[in-house]
């Protein structure tokens, strides 16, 4: 497996048969540097944001955003 390995990293095109199909081998690029971000619990966020809209119907107002917090907010 390593010498198809290495022949794959080298940009080789590897195909590998078997009774079930054929396969190509491709490196998957990684970034070792990259961290995985929590999921985030969207349940949760809409349930937030429901109350907040409740709460602004019922008269609190305090609790709004603006256009552009509300848009920092759906990038983070």
């Amino acid at each position: 497996m390593t010498k198809f390995f290495a022949l794959a990293d080298s940009g080789e095109r590897v195909v590998v048969r078997s009774r079930q199909g054929s396969y190509s081998l491709k490196p998957v690029k990684t970034d070792a540097k990259k961290v995985a971000k929590p999921r985030r619990n969207v349940t949760e966020e809409v349930c937030r944001g429901l109350k907040d809209f409740r709460d602004y119907l019922d008269g609190d107002k305090t609790k709004l955003l603006t256009w552009e917090e509300m848009m920092h907010e759906l990038r983070d």
